[in-house]
């Protein structure tokens, strides 16, 4: 068996790689793993247990509430909401455990299983690792360790669970939305009831889009992998702006009233200012990956805001903000996680601060986020190469100065190794698009020939 768990949970096709007995198996062993670390010491453990409305979801849901319960676990199942919604609800309710089922932006046919800890964070790598361990001892034969009688999980719906994490999210908006027409675009997703209601709490007027999920329409031709419809919308209402969130709601991207797209560098940038007026922003710190476009690295060196870079994925820029308590973070595909009010990346929380600085501005979102110039950025794939020597080989070392040289304090270059397919990113940022991808084809084939 290979590693189940990935940078967010475990993830597959649902009924094929993720199937029923998979998702009760790691469910009884969560528990199992959990309580020997002493999460449910001295108490019985209560779990929340939420998913997105793919239609596989329903039997995946049985099976995981199924397993918890079997362990011992009592279970407070919230039905459809978003990611950030059942972390949140984890820590408020004082649970020991979360359990999301979605598979975030990917196609209705897949589904996914993330745990959170208690207080509603991801659980630590070594968690995951000794959580596959015991299911896979079981596999093998090792029997659990089965409750009876009234030491069996007890289940109940716990429907306040929405209505409590609107309050929530409407309860940290630093200003009201009166006077902002915005239209949504849900994704047929897990936000497709909450991001509607907190904006109108907030005092919105609303247009809605991709708002009527049926199990099957998650993320079609919807939502933050597809702006089309959104943009569209935006210029046919005269909104104000246009917010759209993925499957699961844990991201946000953006479209001014011109309906251009507006991308997570930008939204981190008009939030950093935000933040950092009404003195939120801890240390004029804001924390992004290096897939950042350098216009938002020199936005925010000219804002006076300092940036630190991580690698590649949210769990990182979340690492990095909880070791030094840095308050913003965020990648470039419209994951924002503001520490503050949020353990994982918001995308309903985003949109509505992103409106909040609108509102509270007055200004469009247009020229907000003309606070950062999006430099051109050309991506490569170079396929068939040795990816395992992008960083020992001398000749690609010589190929990237050179390169670094041309471009100046204006431009970047980037050689990342896929961490999927046997292929290179070679990703360069120049001030002229047409010098972008000069350097970027010359590059190409420097690695062709280095690494071939």
């Amino acid at each position: 068996m290979g590693r189940l768990f990935g940078t967010d949970g475990v993830r597959g096709v649902a009924n094929a790689d993720l199937t029923a007995e998979l998702a009760l198996g790691l469910s009884v062993a969560a528990a199992h793993v959990l309580a020997e670390a002493g999460t449910f010491a001295g108490h019985r453990a209560t779990a929340v247990v939420g998913r997105d409305p793919r239609a596989s979801g329903e039997f995946l849901e049985a099976a995981v509430v199924a397993g918890l319960a079997s362990a011992g676990v009592d279970v407070l199942r919230v039905g459809v909401l978003p990611t950030p919604a059942v972390a949140h609800l984890t820590g408020a309710l004082g649970a020991d455990l979360g359990v999301m089922l979605s598979a975030s932006h990917n196609a209705m046919p897949d589904n996914g299983i993330k745990f959170f800890a208690r207080g509603g964070h991801k659980l630590a790598d070594e968690l995951e690792d000794r959580i596959e361990s015991v299911y896979a001892d079981h596999r093998t034969g090792a029997p659990w360790d089965r409750p009876t009688g009234a030491g069996v999980g007890r289940v109940r719906d716990y429907d306040e669970g929405l209505d409590q994490y609107v309050a929530h999210l409407v309860g940290v908006l630093p200003n009201r939305l009166d006077g902002l027409k915005i239209v949504l675009d849900e994704a047929h997703g897990a936000a497709s009831r909450v991001s509607p209601e907190a904006f109108a709490r907030a005092g919105a007027e609303l247009v809605t889009i991709g708002a009527v999920p049926d199990g099957l329409n998650i993320n079609d031709g919807c939502g933050s992998t597809h702006l089309d419809l959104l943009k569209a919308a935006v210029v046919e209402h005269g909104a104000d702006l246009g917010i759209a969130h993925d499957g699961d709601a844990d991201r946000c991207l953006a479209v001014d009233h011109t309906g251009a797209e507006v991308d997570g560098d930008q939204i981190l940038a008009v939030l950093a200012l935000a933040m950092r007026e009404r003195e939120a922003l801890r240390s004029d710190t804001v924390v992004a990956t290096v897939m950042s476009n350098l216009g938002f690295k020199l936005a925010m060196e000219r804002e006076g805001i300092r940036f630190v870079q991580t690698g590649v994925g949210d769990r990182y820029v979340l690492e990095e903000m909880k070791e030094h308590g840095y308050a913003l973070g965020g990648e470039q595909s419209g994951h924002v996680i503001i520490l503050d009010h949020a353990t994982t990346g918001d995308g309903t929380l985003t949109g509505l601060m992103l409106a909040a600085r609108v509102a509270q501005t007055g200004r469009t979102l247009r020229d907000l986020a003309s606070v950062m110039e999006r430099l051109p950025q050309v991506l490569v794939n170079v396929p068939d190469v040795d990816k395992s020597r992008v960083t020992s080989s001398a000749e690609l070392a010589t190929a990237v100065a050179e390169a670094e040289r041309e471009l100046g304090s204006t431009g970047r270059v980037l050689l990342r190794p896929s961490g999927t397919e046997p292929l290179v990113r070679v990703m360069v940022e120049a001030a002229d698009i047409e010098q972008a991808r000069s350097v970027a084809g010359r590059l190409a084939d420097s690695v062709k020939s280095a690494l071939g």
